[in-house]
């Protein structure tokens, strides 16, 4: 999944000793545009945390899972980051420019001003 919204808090890093090595884990705050913005919640783990994205004010992209698990009876679901990036860092000058972003195999569709006129008063040689 994947969510652009706006960094509006940065919890304290928590850190620890696993049995496979020392641990990292930067919880985040988001919130989303729109008229009802909702706030959000997002872990990230490790080697992804990259404190020159998390500045407060920064809109973020970020591609998470939604991953839940059971313990003692009870459910408990984390948001985990797998990738963050700025918003807008990894577009290329012609989208930045305002140029629709298409898939390169994409062919671009000619509008209306590229469409050669029309001729008046000709008649159609078509058979049908």
């Amino acid at each position: 999944m994947q969510l652009t919204a706006k960094l509006v808090q940065v919890l304290p890093l928590q850190t620890g000793q696993g049995k496979n090595g020392e641990w990292r884990k930067q919880d985040i705050i988001l919130e989303t545009d729109g008229q009802y913005p909702r706030k959000m919640c997002i872990a990230i783990w490790g080697d992804r945390i990259n404190n020159d994205q998390l500045v407060v004010g920064n809109n973020l992209t970020i591609d998470f899972d939604i991953e839940s698990r059971e313990f003692n009876g009870r459910w408990y679901t984390d948001v985990k980051a797998w990738r963050v990036e700025v918003a807008g860092a990894m577009q290329t000058g012609a989208t930045q420019a305002g140029a629709p972003n298409l898939p390169m195999d994409t062919p671009p569709v000619p509008g209306p001003a590229a469409m050669p006129p029309l001729p008046e008063n000709k008649t159609d040689d078509l058979p049908f």
